[in-house]
């Protein structure tokens, strides 16, 4: 197959079940690059084994991330994916034919999102679109710690087939993300000063979510699945407030539990002390 100029750069961090079917996928650009967020299982060895260039990052946010890959392409053209997102060969003559006839510096992916197995056709979830493909000489970087954007010069082409997303695969390996995310999003929300949480911030945000997602955009629709995700996407926004909440408190959780155990070692003092 004749390889276009272009760098797939994926992120990853512990992905040892999709790396490889992933890069799979791309075995059409150029060069595969893999950014590796200190992965303790095998995914590095498995992306080497791919053919893939492998470099380790200890850098914190997905921006930072994707500017470090930028710095490691050496194609005309980057394309942008995550381990759990594939190409289909559809969509890789949509972006062969957009960067052939070079008229455009960045192209908009449709992505199509498979959770718990299903497709999501409501919820939020349909109108997933990302700009992942870009002309080198246009893309300036990438800014934003959670939800992360690029900065680039030029015009943008919206493509139609869809690149495929297959997240949320069960509710632990969703867990695992939200441990990551909910951190990212409430220490971003700390840093703006945000309100000082309540019961009703609690309340309000999660109660929110679930009918935003469940209700007025239609998730209900996508049966026990899409009942699943807006009840999943209810207790992130939970979380992510209640570690905003530990943020806020003063003294802190860390510190008001050294003072209760600090009290216990007194006491322990004291009755020994009393007992000599």
């Amino acid at each position: 197959m004749e390889k276009l100029p272009i760098t797939a750069v994926i992120l990853t961090k512990n992905e040892e079940q999709m790396i490889v079917n992933c890069i799979e996928t791309v075995q059409w650009c150029q060069e595969v690059v893999v950014i590796d967020s200190e992965s303790t299982d095998s995914t590095i060895q498995l992306a080497k084994r791919s053919g893939a260039i492998v470099y380790s990052t200890d850098k914190d946010s997905f921006a930072e991330r994707r500017n470090y890959g930028r710095t490691k392409a050496r194609a005309a053209w980057i394309f942008y994916l995550d381990a759990d997102e594939r190409v289909t060969p559809e969509l890789m003559k949509e972006i062969k034919l957009a960067v052939t006839e070079n008229s455009v510096t960045a192209l908009s992916l449709h992505r199509q999102n498979f959770h718990y197995g299903k497709m999501m056709k409501h919820g939020g979830w349909q109108n997933d679109h990302l700009v992942r493909v870009f002309k080198m000489s246009a893309l300036q970087g990438w800014s934003g710690k959670v939800h992360e954007s690029p900065d680039f010069k030029g015009n943008v082409k919206k493509l139609e087939s869809p690149l495929i997303h297959l997240t949320h695969r069960n509710m632990v390996e969703g867990l695992r993300k939200t441990i990551d995310w909910t951190g990212y999003e409430a220490e971003l929300l700390f840093q703006a000063h945000h309100p000082h949480v309540t019961v009703r911030t609690l309340v309000r945000k999660t109660c929110m979510e679930f009918i935003r997602r469940a209700v007025l955009w239609d998730g209900r629709k996508d049966g026990v699945e899409g009942w699943i995700e807006a009840l999943v996407q209810a207790m992130n926004k939970f979380i992510v407030f209640e570690r905003l909440w530990e943020l806020q408190r003063k003294p802190s959780l860390d510190q008001t539990y050294q003072s209760l155990d600090q009290g216990i070692t007194e006491a322990w003092s004291e009755f020994e002390s009393q007992h000599k």
